[in-house]
């Protein structure tokens, strides 16, 4: 399994998922259609599938255009706003992919839409997730059509349940700002600080992991004393509403 990432936009993440065993290609929100297809026609192999982790325009706006291009393109996603979708998954729900096996997580926080996609090389022991918009490197998605106690859900159990070694691949370039503000609620954690060093000498910050999250990421953290001294909450969900809150207002 090979993830190449795509930036689109100003900030923004597409991505290409190869799997080198059954010589097929999946892309991940293709956004900017032209820079996506360029990249897998360049790899010479079929495109199969498209999967889509929301439907903000940002992520699923390429849909059509990639639809028109691949006639009979499976193409995946989590509610009916997903341009051109031919399957709706369920929480839960696992199909393959080649010879990967891609299991879909209901997110929800960012949006009633969220798919985030687990995707397992059972041949080269590898595993991914595509968070996109519900968990970034050192930070989550805004909150627009869900609760936090729906986002501390899809972090804290969804998504915390998975490997420690479980590759991250986010939706945006957000990382530097996002240790800026964890360093405001964190400060000594020095796994953050070190992260923090070493993404800042980089253009693109993916992949991170599950356990570097866990180790790293605030809203992830958040039984943690030093999140719940920051915001003067106990309880993980409030504590997570708080810091959520706090990086709105950064």
């Amino acid at each position: 399994m090979k993830v190449i990432p795509v930036p689109c936009l100003s900030d923004n993440y597409a991505y290409v998922l190869v799997d080198t065993e059954g010589k097929q290609v999946a892309v991940i929100d293709p956004v900017e259609p032209e820079k996506v297809l360029k990249h897998v026609q360049a790899l010479g192999m079929e495109l199969t599938a498209l999967l889509t982790t929301h439907h903000h325009a940002d992520h699923s706006a390429g849909n059509n255009e990639v639809a028109k291009a691949k006639p009979g393109l499976e193409i995946y996603g989590g509610d009916s706003r997903i341009p051109s979708m031919t399957k709706q998954l369920k929480d839960g729900e696992e199909f393959t992919f080649g010879s990967l096996h891609v299991r879909a997580i209901q997110t929800f926080g960012h949006t009633t839409s969220s798919i985030c996609y687990y995707v397992q090389d059972k041949h080269n022991d590898e595993r991914v997730v595509f968070t996109e918009d519900t968990l970034f490197v050192g930070g989550c998605g805004r909150l627009f059509e869900g609760t936090p106690q729906d986002m501390y859900d899809s972090l804290n159990v969804k998504l915390a349940a998975l490997p420690r070694d479980t590759k991250v691949y986010a939706g945006h370039e957000y990382t530097n700002s996002n240790f800026k503000f964890a360093r405001s609620v964190d400060g000594d954690n020095s796994d953050l600080i070190a992260k923090a060093v070493r993404c800042a000498a980089l253009p693109i910050t993916m992949p991170s992991t599950i356990g570097e999250e866990l180790d790293t990421n605030p809203f992830m953290r958040v039984d943690q004393p030093a999140l719940q001294k920051a915001t003067g909450k106990t309880d993980p969900v409030e504590v997570l509403a708080a810091v959520r809150k706090m990086k709105d207002n950064f």
